[in-house]
């Protein structure tokens, strides 16, 4: 019989660790083996406790979560999920967190709607963080381009749309570092809450140079070097054409996939809009968001790319694009830009 999972939680407000730990109930394969209000007292219960799984929260009282992190991926590596309130400041902390090494993280409530619990999914997430090895994850990331990246693009594709999950923060910069700035339109779904997508645009913007990267508006028009990402948490983003000119169209709807914005809902559009002259690419991920997406993208005719194992994080949504025939090439996260400038549509 397999134990159980785990788990201590570090929060300073009560009413956050309550509602965690009843968010856990009906999960028998994970347990709360310690609750803890601050850093000083979690250092403890990780020596006793010696947990598989941290959730930790961003803003706390004498050692802040990400400097608690720190000390964890130095001394001794646990798979850290930090929770984290949907401010404009927290969500620069959330991502640099992931940085350092946290698996992911999670949107932070005080409150809930009669009967729904806000924790209800931390559960999941801690299920798959169990599974990772922060250690290896910190020295494998950035990965190793084996192959100098080609000057041009062998095909002139209309639009790159980009998929991504948990790992996604890393992955999507390993990638967009690849590309030039004469690079075509590029669309990503990448899951995030609110706030965080506004904030990792920037981010990315600042740290890649060439490519002009932001949080998409409604009706875009896109040219070489543009990079948006759809706004976390609120609407789908899909693409239009006209006059092979791509366009951002964002939209209010209910999950797809489970999540808004959805990747499937992206992929769908740029197959039927784009066709063969879109490439697809779908990076870790939890879950199969994007998987039907893609093969709907390869259907059309466009090229597709889906991480492999060995360099994602979580081999969820590539897995299953893979599984279902919608990636023409598996490649390693290193290589994919290298695969996507030099692909032909065959």
């Amino acid at each position: 019989m397999i134990p159980p999972v785990k788990v201590l939680v570090v929060d300073d407000s009560r009413t956050a660790r309550a509602m965690i730990r009843h968010a856990f109930q009906g999960h028998p394969d994970l347990v709360i083996t310690g609750e803890a209000s601050n850093p000083l007292e979690a250092k403890d219960m990780i020596i006793k406790e010696q947990p598989d799984v941290i959730t930790l929260d961003i803003e706390m009282p004498n050692i802040n979560g990400l400097q608690f992190l720190d000390k964890i991926m130095r001394l001794r590596p646990i798979p850290v999920v930090m929770v984290s309130s949907l401010t404009e400041r927290n969500a620069e902390l959330a991502l640099t967190a992931l940085q350092m090494g946290a698996f992911d993280c999670f949107p932070k409530a005080m409150s809930s709607a009669p009967g729904v619990n806000a924790y209800s999914g931390l559960p999941g997430i801690v299920r798959q963080a169990a599974k990772s090895k922060p250690e290896t994850r910190v020295k494998e990331l950035p990965a190793v381009r084996m192959t100098p990246e080609p000057r041009g693009w062998a095909q002139e594709f209309s639009v790159i749309a980009i998929g991504s999950s948990t790992g996604g923060v890393e992955a999507l910069e390993e990638v967009l570092s690849g590309f030039p700035a004469s690079s075509p339109p590029i669309v990503i779904c990448q899951h995030m809450p609110a706030f965080f997508t506004a904030s990792f645009a920037t981010r990315l913007d600042k740290k890649i140079g060439g490519l002009t990267i932001r949080e998409a508006q409604d009706r875009e028009t896109l040219g070489p070097g543009d990079v948006r990402i759809a706004p976390g948490g609120t609407r789908h983003m899909t693409v239009a054409t006209k006059d092979r000119a791509v366009t951002t169209r964002l939209h209010s709807g209910p999950p797809v996939s489970g999540h808004v914005p959805s990747v499937d809902v992206l992929f769908d559009s740029v197959a039927e809009q784009v066709g063969k002259a879109a490439l697809g690419i779908i990076l870790t991920g939890m879950g199969q968001d994007g998987a039907e997406g893609l093969l709907s993208m390869r259907r059309a005719g466009a090229w597709t790319i889906a991480q492999d194992k060995a360099t994602s994080v979580v081999y969820g949504m590539p897995r299953v694009a893979a599984e279902i025939g919608g990636a023409a090439q598996i490649v390693p996260l290193g290589q994919i830009s290298h695969a996507a400038m030099t692909a032909r549509i065959r």
